[in-house]
Order: C-alpha cells, then sequence, then structure tokens
C-alpha cells in the first residue's frame, strides 16, 4: 500500500479501516509497541478518571514548563485540529512529522489491525520517543485498563472524578467502572486519587495490586483560604496557592491531582514553588468553563455527562448575572441527555438545541422531546451548532448568557463560527 502523503489522508484512512471505532483490549498496540521498541526513557505521569484528567493534564503540562523541563502531552480528543493531542514544550508538531510518525506504525504492524485511537496513540509514542523528553503526561482515552495509553507503565498514575459514561464499554455503575479506570495503577507506584468519595473497587485495586495509594482527604488535603488555598501532600505542605485559572471548587481537586502527582516525583523532577504557582495560573485547556466576552457573554463547556454537568450548572450560579441563560446543546446519541440536562434545568431559561454531524451525533428533535417531558422551554430545533448559537445570540440581551455545551463537538463548532464571524 503506498503510505498517504497528508495528515488529513491518514486519518480518513485510519477513520474507515477498522470495523469497530472503539475496540477496547492492549493485545494488538502491545505487539506493536514491542515491535517498536518503544519505551519513555523519562518519567511518565498517566491520567485518568471521567471528568477532570484534561484540566489535570494542562496543569501538570504548565507547572514543568514553568519548571524549564521538555515536556510531551498525549491528549484526547483535539477540538480542531487532530495535532492537539501530541504537544511538545506546549506546541504543536507540523503535519510532515505526523505523517512520518503514522507510517513508521504502518510500516511495523505487518497484519495487526490497529484502531484509529491504537494507530494514534503509538504515533504519538514514537514522536515522544523521538524528541528526548523531561518529562511525558498521558492522557487516558477511555477507561483505563483496557486503553492503548495502559501500555506505557506510568511511574505515576491518576485517577480524577469517577462517574458514569461509556457504560456500554466500562460497565453501567460507578464501581464498575472505577474498576476499569484503577486499571492504570501500578505495583509499587504512585496511585493519586483525587475523586472525594471514589468507587470502593478503585480503592481496593490499588491495595490488592500493591500501589502507593495517595487519597483526597487522606494523604492530600486541601484547605481553601482568602485569595488563595493550601494543598498539603503526606508531610509537605504547599501553601498561599493561587487559585486555578479554572473555576470551581471541582478544579482544586484537579490541581491538587497535579500537586500531588509532582509531589512523588519530586526526586525526578523536582519543581520550584514559583514553578507551581505560575504554572496553576498558566493553564488553559480550551473548552472548559471557556468565557468569551460579550455582550452576549458566551460561555463554552465540553460538559457531556451528568458529573460534568453539575460542575457547569455550579459555576454558572456563581457568575450571578442579571439576565437570562440561554443554552444551546448538542449531544451525542451514546449519552445521558435527561442527566445532563437535569442540572441545568433551574437555571436555563430558553434552550437551542443543534444536532450533531455523524452516526453518532444525538438529532435536535429527539433532545427536544427530552427536555420538553422535563418542563424545558425549547426556543426551536437547528440543523447544526452554527445556527443555533446564531439564534440565540440575535435573541440574546446585553446582559444574557449563553451556555454552549454537551460535546466536544459541539464547542468546536461554537468556536469555529465565532472566528468565522469575526471580521
Amino acid at each position: 500500500m503506498n503510505s498517504p502523503e497528508s495528515l488529513t489522508a491518514w486519518l480518513n484512512l485510519l477513520e474507515a479501516r477498522h470495523a469497530r471505532a472503539i475496540d477496547l483490549g492492549l493485545e494488538r498496540v502491545e505487539a506493536v509497541r514491542a515491535r517498536m521498541a518503544l519505551w519513555p526513557r523519562c518519567p511518565v505521569i498517566t491520567v485518568g478518571g471521567t471528568n477532570g484528567k484534561g484540566s489535570t493534564c494542562a496543569y501538570l503540562e504548565a507547572i514543568l514548563l514553568e519548571a524549564g523541563y521538555r515536556v510531551g502531552c498525549y491528549t484526547s480528543p483535539h477540538l480542531f485540529d487532530y495535532r492537539e493531542r501530541v504537544r511538545i514544550d506546549g506546541a504543536l508538531l507540523d503535519e510532515a512529522r505526523h505523517v512520518a510518525a503514522f507510517a513508521a506504525v504502518e510500516a511495523t504492524r505487518g497484519d495487526i489491525p490497529l484502531t484509529y485511537f491504537e494507530h494514534g496513540t503509538l504515533a504519538a509514542l514514537w514522536l515522544f520517543q523521538t524528541a528526548e523528553l523531561d518529562a511525558l503526561i498521558l492522557e487516558v482515552g477511555l477507561g483505563g485498563r483496557l486503553d492503548a495509553v495502559n501500555v506505557i507503565d506510568p511511574d505515576c498514575a491518576v485517577v480524577t472524578a469517577v462517574d458514569l459514561d461509556h457504560q456500554e464499554y466500562l460497565g453501567e455503575t460507578r464501581e464498575a467502572i472505577g474498576r476499569e479506570k484503577a486499571g492504570i495503577f501500578r505495583a509499587g507506584r504512585p496511585a493519586v486519587v483525587t475523586d472525594p468519595d471514589p468507587p470502593a473497587s478503585l480503592i481496593e485495586y490499588a491495595h490488592d495490586c500493591g500501589a502507593r495509594l495517595l487519597r483526597l482527604g487522606g494523604e492530600i488535603a486541601i484547605e481553601v483560604g482568602e485569595g488563595g488555598w493550601t494543598c498539603r501532600v503526606q508531610d509537605q505542605v504547599y501553601r498561599s496557592l493561587p487559585m486555578p485559572s479554572l473555576p470551581g471548587r471541582f478544579q482544586l481537586n484537579n490541581a491538587a491531582a497535579a500537586v500531588a502527582a509532582l509531589y512523588v516525583l519530586r526526586d525526578r523532577l523536582p519543581v520550584g514553588m514559583a514553578a507551581l504557582r505560575s504554572g496553576l495560573v498558566r493553564a488553559h485547556p480550551p473548552g472548559r468553563f471557556q468565557v468569551l466576552p460579550g455582550p452576549p457573554m458566551i460561555v463554552l463547556d465540553v460538559a457531556h455527562n451528568p458529573q460534568a454537568a453539575c460542575a457547569l450548572a455550579e459555576n454558572l450560579t456563581r457568575l450571578r448575572s442579571p439576565g437570562r441563560h440561554l443554552a444551546v446543546l448538542g449531544l451525542l446519541k451514546d449519552k445521558d441527555a435527561a442527566g445532563v440536562m437535569q442540572p441545568l434545568l433551574p437555571i436555563v431559561d430558553a434552550w437551542y438545541v443543534a444536532s450533531l454531524p455523524g452516526p453518532r451525533g444525538a438529532s435536535a428533535q429527539a433532545l427536544a422531546e427530552v427536555l420538553r417531558a422535563m418542563g424545558a422551554v425549547v426556543a426551536d430545533l437547528y440543523p447544526d451548532v452554527a445556527s443555533a448559537l446564531s439564534a440565540a445570540c440575535d435573541n440574546a440581551g446585553p446582559t444574557d448568557i449563553i451556555i454552549v455545551f454537551g460535546s466536544f463537538l459541539t464547542v468546536a463548532a461554537a468556536l469555529s463560527s465565532q472566528r468565522n464571524d469575526q471580521p
């Protein structure tokens, strides 16, 4: 087969090649990893969880960069550009390097079939291995135990908040999902858990596998004071920390996860207080309560499960706006639509419901039926996010807030439409 010559061509090929978009399991990706001899030569932090793992990765990346380290960071999904998934020193790589990485995996895999995510993960590891890194941050794609990222043994594993999501792959209960998340823990190595009420299965697995557990409310403690906060990790106290760049009490948990991970790796990756403080302020992952100043103000959030929607509602309440809240919503079919909508019902005055593209996208009609059954006011149905957002902007007053949420696809479409509308 002639290798594609562009990144877009590679991605199109990989999307069409595997029979199932999600096909969890480590056998295929581990076999190719072994053939390629992909072993990180620097400390690795793997971050899993239902909500908060992207923010935690952003805090870790920003702090380590402020400390002067050469850092690789692998996250997913992306908003606009596939290259967002693989960053070195906080920067995107040029397309040619991605093409070379995909080709290197292709040349090695032989007859082993790989999913889009598996091929991309191996390509990312190949790029990182050629970069002489000081630290590597890997975000779990889905679950943990059977996720492609888990072929790498982390020096520290982090699990943030655990909630119901992707139940068709991970199980129907928090206990089942917690067990899957815990699969990234390793014997004798630190396991940081910052869910304030973690599933028992998560804690039990950490003990059973012999991981060195550091848990929020135990080895990790947070205390909020005037204008800042303190984080204690075992016997180390980090005082006068600035509030994280992202709003919400739950973000302190994510920031504490980053602080704890760096504490347990302090012998290999020492970080001073100045870097810690500036990194917490510098981290700005897009789509996490991202505010576009108005009027009207637009708030973008990738919240797509009930726990994340509760956090979004809490943050909106703290804004104390005198105007209305208009919601632009787009969801995927496999999400708990009612559970995502419920926390916003007391806050939202009118819903602008959009269809998302592709076979996984939920139709505006289907979402509107759920909202109306819950007694919500549905302004209208729209074929896409751009038209829904445009209508909400047309109907919004200067003190109103427009909330765009429900999916990475929803936020990406909104950001694209706003960019296109700028002169």
